[in-house]
């Protein structure tokens, strides 16, 4: 059984997106069976790996909402071992629709049983609120990724989003857990970026990343073209961050790979 982890901060504008498309990347190209699953409906996940929104016909919305079988709003991507559940603008009003259904924040969770077995991986790129869809998002999770910008206000808000997973933790996932916090833009010319990232490693300790992600030019150009970042252009700062990244969350769950060919890359 895959591996499901909700990339999650309310806060936006903090490379959330981002590290969904190029973490779900890296780790298919270590040959990880992987599937990104946009929960977001600005659909910025589905446009950043080529796939215009409005021409889905199955998304994540007809799964959550229409009852329709996940499987079938699966598609693939221009990256092997890499599969895409595609949002749609239709998204932004799901949580209204869902709000007088039974067990209402167990639906993704119900949802994507059958999807488990497929992957290695399934990273979730959740809205930036603390609604329903984030909540479903984090139930039917084993884990969650917080990026946090090397910037000033880095850490405002994340006692929010700490409760949140404190709560859901209580009544919804007792098995959640933080899997770790990505510092991210991190800019190698200013003392500001040493500073906040020395902050965050105070607050956070040993659940902070090793690997960080530097603010990149080349990175912040990829989902113009479709494409993340190891397609669009492989030698980049940016996609060897991500790749570290990637092998960093391998070698944390290489308990679930012990047996797989695949864990020596």
């Amino acid at each position: 059984m895959g591996k499901v982890i909700s990339i999650a901060n309310q806060k936006g504008g903090v490379g959330k997106t981002t590290t969904a498309i190029n973490l779900a990347a890296s780790l298919a190209a270590i040959e990880h069976p992987t599937l990104i699953l946009d929960i977001d409906p600005q659909s910025n996940t589905t446009s950043g790996l080529g796939i215009e929104s409005k021409t889905v016909e199955k998304s994540i919305y007809e799964v959550m909402v229409g009852g329709v079988d996940a499987t079938e709003a699966v598609r693939e991507t221009d990256l092997p071992f890499l599969d895409l559940l595609p949002s749609h603008i239709n998204l932004v009003g799901a949580e209204i629709e869902m709000i007088d259904r039974n067990e209402r924040e167990r639906i993704l969770e119900k949802a994507i049983v059958e999807l488990r077995d497929k992957y290695d991986f399934i990273i979730i790129d959740c809205p930036p609120s603390l609604g329903l869809l984030t909540i479903n998002s984090l139930t039917a999770s084993d884990s969650v990724v917080i990026p946090v910008q090397c910037e000033y206000f880095a850490l405002e808000g994340l006692g929010q989003l700490l409760n949140t997973i404190k709560i859901v933790r209580q009544h919804l996932n007792t098995d959640l857990e933080i899997e770790g916090v990505l510092l991210t833009m991190y800019d190698t010319r200013t003392r500001l970026s040493d500073q906040v990232a020395e902050e965050v490693r105070k607050y956070f300790e040993d659940r902070v990343f090793e690997a960080i992600i530097a603010r990149n030019v080349r990175l912040a150009e990829a989902p113009s073209f479709g494409k993340p970042a190891l397609l669009y252009d492989s030698t980049s700062k940016g996609a060897k961050n991500y790749l570290a990244l990637a092998r960093e969350i391998i070698h944390r769950n290489k308990n679930m790979f012990k047996n797989s060919p695949v864990f020596a890359n």
